[in-house]
């Protein structure tokens, strides 16, 4: 389904989806190189908020409304995600 969107500037989404793409390799890195475990989760959340943002700038661009189900997915998916991580680590070192 497609939606009219105040219409931005070419230059302007391929500026944003350059600087969200230059962010989302610097959170990949950290993934990489983390020096921790919550170092990490830290950093995959920041990819997965900045994957959500280059899906809502595409649908700001191309107005296709659709693709908001899909970061919608994405952002219960990653909470859930961090909340199982949370509890894993708070959990690691207690006895069974």
């Amino acid at each position: 389904m497609f939606y009219e969107f105040q219409s931005i500037p070419a230059w302007v989404a391929f500026t944003a989806h350059s600087i969200l793409g230059l962010s989302m390799l610097v959170a990949g890195y950290r993934i990489w190189k983390g020096p921790s475990i919550p170092d990490r989760i830290v950093a995959l959340d920041l990819l997965a908020a900045l994957i959500m943002a280059q899906i809502v700038l595409s649908v700001t661009h191309n107005g296709f409304i659709s693709y908001l189900d899909v970061a919608t997915a994405i952002a219960i998916i990653t909470f859930l995600a961090t909340i199982a991580f949370a509890r894993y680590l708070e959990n690691k070192d207690a006895p069974l």
